[in-house]
């Protein structure tokens, strides 16, 4: 089976997560800081060219901007985490916006080298606290856990797409003015530089704005009590308990591991892809069309990484794109010729865009909340360690090798230092990611490579059926309709699986949880989630697997709903609960029955009243609003025989059309 929303085209993915109005602020935000990100990397380097006289300093601007903007990451990005998971996430994000403002006011008018770089390491600091607080709260915006991908793809897009071109336009924008205006001065390009910092304040300072006047939604948290602050721990504990979490956590660990390995991968093709070209007998345009093959790739892979998810999960996902990331590169290693050189580099580039598009969803969906910050911050940190250690090491590894000879069949041939340290890189990459793919794969009872061909092929060696769930606001409206769709759609000739199990109904369910003493919700929807994982484990999926059409009634919305509803439990605990027992499986097609809730259609004592019914069928109609694409709403509001009539005319063609679908998980 699939995700909710992986039946549905990228826009339709991508529009539904924009229309969620503090998503969509937020997005916004994130253009004004990436735009000042993009901007101050030039505007500082300009400033730099400035006020320095020595040709010595201007050679080294750039380096120099980017270092102090990278070393806080290595020093500071774990504190950021904890931050993040300690304080309102969006009262830091706004005293970071405004600390980074002030900091760029200050360079254009304190005016000197030193202050400059100074300043430049304390804004980077602010980032290394604001980047993690703000990817944290992205998933408490989010309707569904399915959409974080859409979510990642559009802030990813954002960052690294729309805001690098505004942002270098804008400062080519700025640097225009004097031809613009034909003007002429000894320090107008000073003067211009200055205007470039300025603006940079302002962009930060208008994001602080933002976040504070329109995202109160970023201080929310998926947890259900707050602690009070006395009794929460303290902030070197939260740094360790992070660090605890990391290493004792399969699916943390495994992504850790596999965020090395990719990144070590990076830093090895960015630091020696200079050499690596004039081995190719090219020159500064092979050089660059390398990078321009790289981020191809890189686009093309977010792009598709949906996708793949839709038919490998997302924890095989990740550490199979990271060990292909490492076959692709030792094929670079190889490479005799450019365009070969060309298109293997773009493979690197896909596999690194799926891999990271996939490592971000699954710290957004899988992490718990209050772990979700300090897992980001860990990431954050390695990439800048990870990238920094190998773009020093292997300059270093290839000025040590250096052009050997060798003899191959009698015949002697030149091999190129960069060579080999590529083919190392990737041999790296290949160990850590088998290592990752060991501690996350969450289906050891498949065969990985089955699993991946059926993917490349577009079908699921998984899932060949269909299921379709039956949703409703009572239990006697479901149980009913869902019986005679399933009887209706045998008697066209479909081989039909009804999936209900008489022995483990919740009815049942309810005696075992009075005999227990345990009558409190959270524990009603702990035994509900239960008997869901039997049935999907015992009964779905096989019947799935078969090819058959599965009818379920109130699969997973009908009873999110009414524990929702009842107010004691939070909808982000309810979805994680429900991924966890049906493995993320979903339907294909949910009918939900809508009609007005009466207080005498329904025998279940847990929720009686009829206000209750009612705030269940409007959770319902936003459920099947948020996502049009799998849902048919039938008026349910007549006798059973016409409501049956409706289903049928309204399931049938839709499940004629599928012609004997291919499913995905």
């Amino acid at each position: 089976m699939r995700p909710a929303e992986s039946g549905v085209s990228m826009s339709h993915r991508l529009r539904s997560v924009l229309a969620i109005r503090p998503f969509r602020r937020l997005w916004l935000v994130t253009y004004l800081c990436s735009v000042g990100d993009w901007l101050s990397l030039l505007a500082l380097t300009g400033l730099v060219s400035e006020l320095t006289n020595s040709y010595q300093w201007q050679s080294f601007a750039l380096s120099l901007v980017v270092l102090t903007q990278l070393l806080p990451g290595i020093l500071f990005a774990p504190l950021g985490g904890v931050f993040a998971d300690r304080f309102d996430r969006r009262k830091v994000m706004v005293v970071c916006d405004i600390a980074r403002g002030s900091l760029f006011f200050s360079i254009a008018l304190i005016g000197t080298t030193w202050w400059l770089f100074v300043a430049n390491f304390l804004v980077g600091c602010c980032a290394m606290l604001w980047i993690p607080a703000k990817e944290s709260a992205v998933p408490n915006l989010l309707r569904r856990p399915d959409q974080v991908e859409s979510a990642n793809q559009l802030g990813l897009v954002m960052t690294y797409g729309i805001s690098t071109i505004s942002g270098f336009g804008l400062y080519s924008l700025i640097a225009g003015i004097p031809g613009y205006l034909n003007l002429q001065g000894g320090n107008l390009e000073f003067r211009i530089a200055t205007i470039a910092v300025m603006i940079n304040g302002l962009l930060y300072f208008t994001s602080a704005v933002l976040v504070a006047t329109r995202l109160p939604e970023l201080s929310g948290r998926a947890a259900s009590t707050p602690k009070k602050q006395q009794d929460a721990p303290g902030f070197w504990e939260m740094l360790r308990d992070g660090l605890r979490f990391a290493a004792a956590t399969p699916l943390v660990r495994g992504l850790v591991i596999g965020m090395i390995g990719a990144f070590a991968a990076a830093g090895v093709v960015i630091s020696t892809a200079k050499l690596y070209a004039e081995s190719l007998l090219g020159g500064a345009s092979t050089f660059g069309l390398l990078f321009v093959a790289v981020f191809v790739g890189l686009a093309l892979g977010m792009a598709g990484a949906p996708r793949f998810a839709r038919r490998l999960s997302y924890n095989r996902l990740f550490g199979v794109t990271i060990v292909l990331a490492g076959v692709t590169l030792g094929l670079v290693a190889f490479a005799p010729h450019l365009w070969v050189a060309l298109l293997t580099v773009a493979l690197v580039g896909a596999c690194a865009g799926v891999a990271f598009l996939t490592g971000l969803t699954i710290v957004g969906s899988q992490v718990e909340d209050a772990m979700r910050g300090r897992t980001v911050a860990l990431i954050q940190s390695l990439l800048k360690i990870v990238l920094f250690g190998a773009s020093a090491g292997a300059p270093l590894l290839v000025s040590v090798i250096q052009r050997r000879q060798i003899s191959v069949f009698g015949h002697p041939m030149e091999v190129d230092a960069t060579r080999p340290v590529m083919l190392g890189g990737a041999v790296i990459a290949i160990a850590l990611g088998l290592v990752a793919y060991r501690q996350m794969d969450d289906r050891r009872d498949e065969r990985v490579l089955s699993s991946l061909f059926a993917a490349i092929r577009g079908r699921s060696v998984r899932t060949e059926g269909m299921l379709i769930a039956v949703e409703g606001d009572t239990r006697e409206d479901t149980s009913v309709q869902a019986r005679r769709l399933a009887a209706a759609l045998r008697a066209d000739g479909l081989d039909v699986l009804l999936a209900a199990d008489p022995e483990l109904d919740e009815r049942r369910l309810r005696n075992v949880l009075s005999s227990a003493e345990l009558a409190g919700v959270r524990a009603q929807a702990l035994v509900a989630a239960a008997v869901r994982a039997d049935v999907v484990e015992r009964q779905v999926r096989p019947a799935l697997d078969a090819g058959s059409l599965v009818v379920m009634e109130r699969y997973v919305d009908s009873p999110m709903a009414h524990f929702s509803a009842a107010g004691s439990l939070e909808h982000t605990e309810l979805e994680g609960l429900v991924d966890w027992a049906t493995g993320r499986l979903r339907p294909d097609l949910t009918v939900l029955l809508d009609r007005p809730p009466d207080s005498t259609v329904s025998d279940d004592r847990s929720f009686s009243n009829v206000e209750h019914h009612w705030r269940v069928q409007r959770l319902l109609s936003e459920m099947a609003a948020a996502d049009p694409d799998r849902y048919v709403v039938v008026d349910a509001d007549a006798d059973p025989d016409e409501v049956a009539s409706r289903i049928h005319a309204a399931v049938f063609p839709l499940v004629a059309s599928r012609n004997r679908p291919h499913a995905t998980v």
